[in-house]
């Protein structure tokens, strides 16, 4: 009798030890997945709150609207709020640059348009610098992007101040990313009658280091003329209708239009 009751008392300690365990082993794990959801949900919260659609409000909506309407594909208020009129500038956009045309402004589109801080946010946010392993680009552009943006910069501006040299930098890329101009530094460059110094062969000479260190700093956002796509010498322009463009900004012996 004993021995059974020892036997007994031995069976229901073990079962209660197991008994422990599982709950002990269920806790942890639901603690686990509930820790590994926390981070995820935290992490796609953290890309979310980048990422603009339809619905959005805030600076981040009303700075793509304010380059989306400069640019000629947005023509309602820049009011901030995320509509289907900024959805479907956005989708044009993004058709005309050869991206996904969803109508969401993530990190692609955030390149595109130039917003180069909401870019390396989202980026980070993800996990991505963007750039690692890729030290013969800037921002997505590729070396001889660079290279030739540079050489447009000192064929047209050496003799212009640092601040005005970013500033043709600037509406080169301006024009990249407005609907009405080519999609490609070399396009933009290289459009009939659109430089002088593609004209003349100017374009040919190599860029010092200033020029360089310009097309970086216009690449990586810079923009002295708060959405130029043109400029000119008024000393020494001949086209009559550029005279009639909207002046932004004067920089240096440069006037820089829209």
């Amino acid at each position: 009798m004993k021995t059974k009751k020892k036997t007994l008392a031995l069976a229901l300690a073990t079962l209660a030890v197991t008994a422990v365990g599982a709950v002990a082993s269920l806790v942890n794990t639901n603690k686990t997945q509930y820790v590994a959801n926390g981070e995820k949900a935290q992490s796609e919260y953290v890309l979310e709150a980048a990422v603009l659609k339809q619905g959005s409000s805030g600076q981040e909506v009303k700075e793509v609207q304010r380059r989306l309407k400069l640019w000629g594909y947005y023509n309602g208020a820049v009011d901030g709020t995320f509509g289907a009129g900024t959805r479907n500038a956005v989708i044009a956009f993004q058709k005309k640059n050869g991206l996904k045309a969803d109508g969401v402004v993530g990190k692609s589109t955030y390149k595109a348009l130039g917003m180069t801080k909401s870019y390396e946010i989202l980026s980070s946010g993800a996990g991505n610098t963007g750039n690692a392993g890729n030290t013969g680009s800037v921002n997505g552009f590729s070396s001889s992007e660079v290279y030739l943006l540079a050489k447009t910069i000192y064929a047209e501006g050496r003799g212009e101040p640092y601040v005005g040299q970013v500033a043709i930098g600037a509406v080169v890329l301006n024009r990249v990313r407005n609907k009405n101009f080519p999609n490609t530094i070399s396009g933009v460059v290289y459009q009939r009658h659109a430089f002088t110094a593609v004209s003349d062969g100017q374009i040919n000479l190599t860029p010092n280091d200033t020029a360089m260190k310009a097309a970086r700093e216009a690449i990586n956002g810079w923009d002295p003329t708060g959405g130029a796509l043109y400029y000119y010498n008024p000393a020494v322009a001949t086209s009559a209708w550029i005279f009639d463009r909207q002046t932004v900004t004067v920089i240096g012996k440069h006037i820089f239009a829209i």
